[in-house]
């Protein structure tokens, strides 16, 4: 809009160091999340680590069609209040990696626990205060009340359903001037944000455990097509600006 000889005959690389581009890209490559087929390639491409680091550390659609074989992991423990840190610490972990919390001081999930088996035999630990097993139901319980049990999904949710208006509001149509990029700008940055929240709350769990009324799947569909639009319609506003 205000054209002058730098902008105009500046090349990518110039532009990308004069607005500290080219630091992010390094960064992001040196971190495995981008990559060019070779040194001189203007077109970086997301890895496949950099897709799941995109999507919030965890891909919705392979979470939730892998296999479960039937068994609940768990997690018990009793840790002493002069170790209020250590606990705590061990509670957030279990939240990060979508436990349930089934009971106090007891955290479910159906996958097994290779990564938490690797950590705690790397110290000694006291089967009176931690201790990992596997189990069934066997008085009657349902999957489907063990997961009502540990999950809140009306809070789950909830997240979603917000996740979903901000879907709705999506500015529609092409990016015709600043104004608009700027829009479709923002609408981006509450979505993201949006569904980071819904899905840092979801543990993801196998189809066949997903309770009635789950909207996690709905929300991936259209937010998957949503942004593909989005992308599109940012597209043609650049197109026609070169």
């Amino acid at each position: 809009m205000r054209p002058s000889f730098r902008n105009l005959h500046e090349s990518f690389e110039g532009w990308a160091y004069r607005n500290g581009f080219l630091r992010e890209l390094a960064l992001l490559e040196k971190r495995r999340f981008v990559e060019r087929r070779t040194a001189t390639d203007r077109i970086y491409r997301l890895t496949a680590e950099g897709r799941l680091h995109a999507l919030g550390g965890r891909d919705p659609e392979a979470q939730w069609s892998r296999p479960w074989d039937g068994r609940w992991r768990l997690v018990c423990f009793d840790v002493p209040i002069a170790k209020n840190k250590q606990r705590r610490r061990l509670r957030r972990y279990l939240h990060s990696k979508g436990f349930g919390y089934l009971q106090h001081s007891i955290w479910i999930t159906p996958d097994k626990l290779a990564e938490e088996m690797r950590l705690f035999r790397s110290t000694k630990t006291d089967v009176e205060s931690l201790i990992l097993l596997e189990a069934r139901a066997c008085a009657g319980e349902s999957d489907a009340d063990v997961v009502a049990g540990a999950w809140d999904f009306d809070a789950i949710n909830r997240r979603y359903r917000w996740h979903l208006k901000i879907l709705a509001g999506r500015p529609a149509g092409r990016v015709r001037s600043q104004a608009e990029a700027t829009a479709l700008r923002r609408w981006a940055e509450a979505e993201r944000m949006a569904w980071s929240k819904a899905i840092t709350a979801d543990p993801l769990l196998p189809k066949r455990l997903l309770p009635r009324g789950y909207l996690g799947q709905l929300a991936w569909r259209r937010r998957t097509k949503a942004l593909k639009l989005a992308s599109r319609d940012r597209e043609s506003f650049r197109t026609e600006q070169m």
